[in-house]
C-alpha cells in the first residue's frame, strides 16, 4: 500500500513543481517521509481506486482525456478528504471547475502516472 502512496506522492510533487505558478507552500512538496499518515493513508487509497479503474475498464481508461483523469484523481482525492475529516477546509474538497489550473494539471499527471507505473 505505502508503494501505491507514493506513486501518487511523487507524481503529486512533480505536478506541482511544474504546473504550480511561483514558489508553492512547503506543504505541497513535503517528501514521502515526512507527509502526515492520513495523507499517506488517502494517496495510496487514491493511487489504488484508479488501478481499481484500469482494471474494471479493461485498460480502456487510456482512452480518457487528460481531462477526464484529472477529474477521477480529484473525485477520488474529495472522497479521500471527507472521509479523514469531519469538515475538510473548502480547498480540499472543491468541485473541478473550482480547482486551480495547476492544481487540475497535476490530478491529471498522477493519474498518466499511475497508468504508467502499472
Amino acid at each position: 500500500m505505502s508503494s501505491d502512496g507514493r506513486v501518487f506522492r511523487e507524481a503529486w510533487i512533480a505536478g506541482v513543481h511544474k504546473h504550480f505558478p511561483g514558489e508553492p507552500k512547503p506543504s505541497y512538496v513535503t517528501p514521502w517521509e515526512e507527509t502526515p499518515d492520513w495523507e499517506r493513508e488517502a494517496a495510496a487509497a487514491v493511487c489504488g481506486q484508479v488501478r481499481d479503474f484500469m482494471r474494471v475498464s479493461a485498460g480502456r481508461s487510456a482512452r480518457l482525456t487528460r481531462e477526464q483523469k484529472g477529474q477521477f484523481v480529484a473525485v477520488c482525492w474529495t472522497a479521500q478528504m471527507y472521509r479523514h475529516f469531519d469538515d475538510p477546509k473548502p480547498g480540499y474538497v472543491a468541485g473541478w471547475g473550482d480547482l486551480p489550473e495547476w492544481q487540475r494539471e497535476t490530478d491529471a499527471d498522477i493519474f498518466e502516472a499511475i497508468e504508467q507505473s502499472v
